[in-house]
């Protein structure tokens, strides 16, 4: 039984991350890229400014939301800042060789166009169901941007969404966080899996505020802990840096020859696992994290401009720490893969300490990830079956949490790759067919910003 569901898994997984649907995700990514006339681009010192730049000057935040836009991209964060970072990166590289990471790369850059439409329209179509309950996200800016007659294409997502919750952000994070506590701290796995369970239930029994809270607490910690110990490595090996950059781009576009216990990778490969993986690190072109931006006590475009650092500090910096972490220190010819690949690379780069930073950022990572997915899928099935699915909902996905802390790692990835293809399809339609609205609320927005000055 289980070996048919698994080759039915591969057969869809084929088709999802196929040639046609990696075509797709990127071409979004440029298209949007193309209508904001290279907005993440031309205009990246702005984001700054008007995300972290105001959150640092304590400026007000008087628009309606739950949550404050920090804590929003913190709980985003949360999510994305993940294992995907750690596990998915090494696995990218891996399994598609050194030019992976520049496919990883490509696919954040646009990415950041992506995400920051995503965030916009989280905020701009969300309804307000009552004093202190706002919803939205994908399946709202579809049903209310695209009109009802798409309401289908909503409900398809909400479906796939809710599913995928179990995958991505829960089986995946707790399947790595076990067997990452097995490795260093020698804690049985269904001890960490019960552990997770009763931690995860202290937060998400709470609801969105309480997730926000700890979100805009443990994020900005874990991240400079794993800049800290990451970037002290490359400190460590500054000399062979050109070399690993020379290897990433020359094996982005050429195949990469087998050594050690690495098997060698084609460029298809290499194209396939940068991409997947990089998805599955920043989330852009997933839609979820609009759930959470649509949360934000903040304006549309606002909001999309913590979207493009959401997926340049998750990708272009921590995602590239990873890599650079197991190239220098010579991990990929060790034949491991996942996380463990990567914690081969953090104990060589850091014979002792090593061990304990990357374990311990696996845990933290896969901890914030598992609290914001939880309510990712809890409301994309609150828009499908009304508010009563909610907490049901919770209780079974801390049951989901056990089982993957005690299942096997491969499947559960597998598993995870294809849920999270069969989500971004119809989020990815949505952000084709808004692509006019995400630029002119932006074009109205910079309008609003220079007309002080005009006057």
């Amino acid at each position: 039984m289980i070996e048919s569901l698994l080759e039915l898994n591969d057969a869809v997984n084929a088709v999802v991350w196929g040639p046609p649907f990696l075509i797709l995700l990127v071409g979004t990514g440029v298209y949007l890229t193309v209508r904001l006339n290279f907005f993440q681009f031309t205009h990246f010192k702005l984001s700054w400014d008007q995300s972290f730049g105001r959150y640092f000057s304590k400026e007000a935040e008087d628009e309606g939301g739950v949550l404050s836009s920090f804590q929003a991209i913190s709980s985003a964060m949360a999510a994305t800042l993940g294992v995907g970072n750690i596990a998915g990166v090494s696995t990218a590289l891996s399994l598609g060789g050194p030019g992976a990471i520049f496919w990883m790369w490509i696919c954040a850059l646009f990415g950041m166009a992506t995400k920051f439409a995503e965030a916009q329209l989280g905020i701009k179509y969300r309804e307000k169901k009552g004093e202190d309950d706002f919803t939205g996200g994908v399946m709202y800016y579809i049903q209310n941007g695209m009109g009802g007659k798409w309401k289908w294409l909503a409900v398809l997502y909400a479906f796939f969404a809710g599913i995928a919750a179990f995958g991505i952000g829960n089986m995946v994070q707790s399947n790595t966080l076990a067997h990452a506590a097995e490795d260093g701290f020698a804690v049985p796995t269904w001890l960490t899996g019960i552990l997770v369970v009763f931690f995860v239930a202290l937060v998400i029994l709470g609801g969105v505020k309480r997730i926000g809270r700890v979100a805009e607490r443990l994020v900005p910690i874990m991240a400079i802990f794993y800049f800290i110990g990451g970037g002290l490595i490359i400190i460590l090996h500054i000399g062979s840096v050109p070399a690993v950059f020379a290897d990433i781009f020359t094996k982005a576009f050429t195949p990469a020859s087998a050594f050690g216990g690495f098997a060698g990778a084609t460029v298809r490969m290499a194209v396939r696992f940068g991409v997947a993986r990089g998805v599955f690190s920043n989330e852009a072109g997933l839609g979820a994290a609009s759930i959470i931006h649509a949360q934000a006590r903040n304006k549309p475009t606002r909001q999309g401009m913590w979207g493009i650092w959401e997926v340049f500090i998750d990708t272009i910096i921590v995602g590239t720490i990873t890599a650079l972490v197991v190239l220098l220190t010579g991990a990929l010819g060790t034949g491991e893969t996942g996380a463990v690949l990567a914690a081969e690379g953090f104990s060589r780069g850091l014979p002792g300490p090593g061990g304990y930073i990357i374990n311990t950022s696996i845990i933290i990572f896969a901890y914030t990830t598992m609290l914001t997915w939880s309510f990712y899928g809890e409301e994309s099935w609150r828009y499908i079956f009304g508010k009563g699915v909610v907490v049901p909902y919770r209780f079974l996905f801390l049951g989901f949490l056990f089982l993957g802390a005690v299942g096997a790692l491969e499947p559960i990835w597998l598993l995870a790759d294809t849920l999270n293809g069969l989500m971004a399809a119809p989020n990815l339609i949505a952000l084709i067919v808004l692509a006019g609205v995400v630029a002119k609320e932006k074009d109205n927005y910079m309008e609003e910003l220079t007309r002080p000055a005009e006057e």
